[in-house]
């Protein structure tokens, strides 16, 4: 079966549209002369500018207008004329885009209320020993093969022109930052980590706008003498490329994690509440995993919490540093 025009569409979170970038390269491996296109919340199509082999990125606006705009985006993919469909996300407003998008081909999730107008249907199952990219790829299993491919990113030469001043010896990044606080490992942790680092090595401390002041604070009492706050300063695409040429990137549970692996960057991750089994661990070659063991309350959540619903956070507070690389 052959497709000349493909959308595939992911509008959560940026880590998920990071891994979403897995099916566009098996999509561009069967379908080279296809042209494809991705749909993603406003917000995170910028990991997508001067990729390679995408004719058109589509972006939703969640916050304003939502279901104008949600009309306004079914019209314009009608008019797209694609001839498949891929829907990673399982909530029913993707499923009425693909569901009316006038594709001859369609495929999603089973948990999709308008999964029953899809031409293939797949359960999407948390836990059940798959990487999420593996599950994405189910949904194109029955038209390409079984073997998934890997997530990738492609910073410009622009991008990485804008961090080579910051790669001028050996050096580290942190992303200590995560939007749910049981995702994160605690400020004082970091505070630590930076300790654990030889003076010599550079450590760059990464994040949004909004994650500054935590890196500042981590940077003033770790007393180390070469780190610098770059939260706020980077694109999310030349964090990707000062990740891939670091000796090593520290990171939690979150968006992170998933642009080391979309450039093979050696990563360690630290999971505090959640579980790699969940289907979100480091895909790089050079990766690790860091998580305190044997706690009963742990996993206590897909997602992570504003705070620790026992109270005490053992899972971050207790995390074994020991364990830890260092540099």
């Amino acid at each position: 079966m052959q497709y000349r025009n493909i959308l595939v569409i992911q509008t959560a979170f940026i880590g998920d549209a990071i891994l979403a970038s897995s099916l566009l390269e098996k999509l561009h491996r069967h379908f080279p002369d296809a042209a494809l296109s991705i749909l993603v919340r406003r917000g995170n199509e910028t990991i997508y500018q001067h990729h390679p082999f995408l004719k058109d990125v589509l972006v939703w606006n969640k916050q304003q207008n939502k279901l104008r705009h949600l009309a306004e985006l079914l019209l314009r993919i009608r008019r797209n004329r694609y001839d498949c469909v891929v829907n990673c996300h399982r909530y029913g407003s993707s499923g009425l885009l693909t569901a009316f998008s006038g594709a001859r081909h369609t495929a999603g999730y089973k948990q999709n209320p308008f999964s029953f107008l899809f031409n293939t249907a797949i359960r999407h199952v948390i836990g059940d020993g798959r990487h999420e990219i593996q599950r994405y790829h189910q949904l194109v299993e029955d038209f390409t093969d079984a073997a998934p491919a890997l997530p990738k990113l492609y910073p410009s030469e622009e991008d990485r022109a804008g961090v080579k001043r910051y790669q001028q010896g050996p050096y580290l990044c942190m992303a200590p930052a995560s939007v749910w606080f049981t995702k994160q490992l605690p400020e004082h942790k970091w505070v630590d980590l930076c300790k654990k680092m030889s003076p010599a090595v550079t450590i760059y401390l990464l994040g949004a706008p909004g994650d500054a002041a935590l890196c500042q604070r981590i940077a003033s009492a770790s007393g180390h003498p070469r780190i610098q706050v770059l939260a706020g300063q980077l694109s999310l695409l030349q964090s990707c490329a000062l990740m891939e040429g670091a000796r090593m990137n520290y990171v939690n549970d979150s968006a992170p994690l998933h642009l080391a692996s979309s450039v093979n960057a050696p990563v360690t991750a630290f999971f505090a509440s959640t579980v790699p089994a969940f289907g979100f661990g480091p895909l790089s070659q050079e990766s690790a995993v860091i998580q305190v063991e044997g706690l009963d309350c742990k996993p206590c959540g897909l997602h992570g919490y504003k705070a620790c619903p026992l109270g005490h956070f053992l899972c971050g507070n207790t995390m074994p540093l020991e364990q830890v690389a260092t540099f």
